[in-house]
């Protein structure tokens, strides 16, 4: 019996995960349509007037895009065994104000693995080392050493990683820190004269600059898309500002339609039914699914061009929604 399948029948799952379907990645422009990067990749011009949570700094594309080539599929695997483990993560890293997307850095630190130990002496899937798990609390020699404890481990990992934004405001330079140390990124903030990973970069060590970009990359795989931890601070404000902006201009549009439904439709099955992302479709419809599984009547807001497709398929969208669900997905 594997380890994963154990650890799994440990811990109630409380979330899924997206279940895009992210095969490896190659020029088949199928494939690239299915996992939502065609867009990402179809421009080399980072545009922050934009407000898409999928566009990623020029800077980043060749190295994701190669990344999500060679990992991909190895990571899409992931997503089903390693749901126990992310479901710990999901719990946990809030608590200390850290963004749940935060778990990907324990997938490329350890790729989940409890016994990892490292050239350097870090141990455990968040590979701490031994001084700082001292420092906050968990019990390392005498034949124990409580970074491999899965729910301790993260607490810790959640204290440095707050720590560290503290220090910084700036998650991509938290994950360059992780790595590389505090001491480093702030050296590099110094000799650049910058506060942006992109400019600073090359003045930390190659595997630190590798390490972040490796954590946008799995975001991306995981996610189909960058969010707050995968921006720089300047542009995930510039991204807040103009998303807000955005957001307003959609929900007055005199175009959209009122269209009261009722049915344990799913927000994800609907939304792809009508050609939609499940972000576009929940900033017009938000709290659809839990009206739906409270077995409410939820007043649908969309496009006319939307509404008149969702009157066409909305039986065949409500069957695939219950399906779904019959599934246990």
């Amino acid at each position: 019996m594997s380890k994963h399948f154990l650890f799994s029948l440990t811990f109630v799952l409380l979330s899924l995960l997206s279940n895009a379907g992210i095969a490896q990645l190659t020029s088949d422009t199928t494939l690239v349509d299915k996992v939502g990067f065609k867009s990402l990749f179809a421009t080399e011009k980072y545009n922050p007037q934009k407000p898409y949570l999928s566009q990623l700094s020029p800077k980043a594309v060749p190295f994701v895009q190669e990344y999500i080539r060679k990992q991909g599929k190895e990571l899409e695997k992931m997503k089903g065994w390693g749901r126990p483990y992310f479901d710990v993560y999901d719990n946990i890293l809030p608590r200390y104000g850290v963004p749940t997307e935060l778990k990907y850095l324990s997938v490329i630190e350890s790729h989940l693995q409890s016994g990892l130990r490292s050239w350097a002496g870090a141990v455990g899937p968040w590979q701490l080392m031994d001084y700082e798990a001292k420092r906050f609390g968990l019990r390392v020699g005498n034949g124990i050493d409580e970074r491999t404890d899965y729910y301790k481990s993260t607490e810790v990992a959640a204290k440095l990683l707050k720590e560290l934004y503290d220090q910084f405001g700036d998650w991509l330079l938290v994950v360059a820190a992780y790595n590389g140390g505090a001491g480093r990124v702030k050296k590099a903030i110094r000799l650049s004269g910058s506060r942006d990973f992109w400019d600073l970069q090359y003045y930390l060590k190659e595997e630190t600059r590798t390490h972040v970009k490796k954590f946008i990359g799995t975001h991306y795989i995981f996610e189909g898309g960058g969010g707050e931890t995968t921006m720089t601070t300047a542009e995930f404000k510039d991204f807040k500002a103009n998303t807000i902006r955005a957001n307003e201009a959609l929900l007055n549009d005199s175009s959209l339609i009122i269209t009261p439904v009722s049915g344990r439709y799913c927000a994800q099955v609907v939304a792809k039914g009508l050609d939609m992302s499940l972000a576009e479709f929940n900033k017009l419809n938000a709290g659809f699914d839990k009206a739906m599984a409270n077995g409410d009547n939820y007043n649908l807001r969309l496009t006319r061009d939307k509404a008149a497709i969702f009157q066409i398929k909305r039986k065949n969208l409500l069957q695939e929604s219950i399906n779904l669900l019959l599934e246990g997905k």
